[in-house]
């Protein structure tokens, strides 16, 4: 089924994604489909153009996908991702190709490539509880001092370990190639809904990542007088005190990519990625 409706988001800080962006809307427009155009950055203004929107176009790195989630929320439209940036792990498209394969994305082409979320609650103090939702990964993290923190972690109820580190990742699959694995965590497969806990620099503590089943609840509790810091796919950042907790598990809303390439090309791409066969601009986010 042909599409109707196409947002486009880009890197307000790089000039070349701007330019690629208007260069897609002429484009698209020409083909007698609706469009329109939004910084990444501006996420109150893309939330509330995505109505009727049929598919996300993303130009940037795969932080401007990171960010392109959080406007698709609760609706969860289709993304494709054009890389201008570094490495593109969850990128569609090359920047030079991007022109020549929209007509078979606005024809409805290609298949949808289904991500499993996390979804994370903060307690702080006598506030209200918040409710973030993260594609990639949630961090509870030192803050500006450089020094350990102690993080209390229990699994399903059931007390696992006091961490003394820098912090903890918990990401997903799809995460599992961002900052969990430069803190050594295992690549996932990206469609795996099971979780991923992840030390960072840990001392005299449990060295090892664990992998969790997806049913699972992980609590976080800050056990330091030092603050910390918070963070959802590393551009939502809180400052976090003694007693906080973050309670994570699955998110009930589910990613989803619009894929043209084949099916089974995510262990050659990954291939590609990790020897440093990067995209051209040399950006990530």
């Amino acid at each position: 089924m042909s599409l109707n409706k196409i947002g486009i988001l880009y890197h307000p800080k790089v000039e070349s994604t701007r330019l690629k962006a208007k260069e897609l809307e002429s484009f698209i427009k020409a083909q007698g489909v609706s469009v329109w155009v939004c910084s990444a950055w501006d996420t109150e203004k893309a939330c509330s153009a995505m109505k009727e929107t049929d598919l996300m176009l993303t130009v940037g790195g795969d932080g401007t996908i990171l960010r392109a989630v959080q406007a698709v929320i609760p609706d969860m439209a289709p993304i494709t991702g054009i890389n201008q940036g570094k490495l593109g792990f969850m990128t569609e498209l090359d920047n030079d190709e991007a022109v020549k394969k929209l007509p078979s994305l606005i024809a409805g082409k290609g298949w949808d490539d289904q991500r499993a979320m996390l979804q994370a609650e903060l307690v702080s103090g006598g506030k209200a509880p918040q409710m973030f939702h993260a594609l990639n990964d949630v961090v509870l993290a030192r803050g500006g001092i450089a020094r350990l923190i102690r993080i209390d972690v229990s699994i399903d109820g059931q007390a696992l370990s006091t961490y003394k580190a820098d912090g903890i990742i918990v990401a997903t699959a799809t995460g599992s190639t961002g900052y969990a694995l430069a803190a050594r965590g295992p690549i996932m497969y990206p469609q795996s809904p099971d979780i991923l806990m992840v030390p960072v620099a840990p001392h005299l503590s449990p060295l090892y990542p664990l992998v969790i089943s997806e049913k699972s609840e992980i609590v976080l509790r800050l056990n330091t007088y030092v603050d910390a810091t918070l963070s959802i796919d590393g551009h939502i950042n809180l400052t976090l005190v003694n007693g906080d907790t973050v309670t994570i598990r699955r998110s009930p809303y589910i990613a989803r990519f619009r894929r043209i390439r084949p099916e089974n090309s995510f262990f050659k791409s990954l291939e590609d990625k990790l020897k440093g066969k990067q995209g051209e601009s040399g950006r990530k986010s």
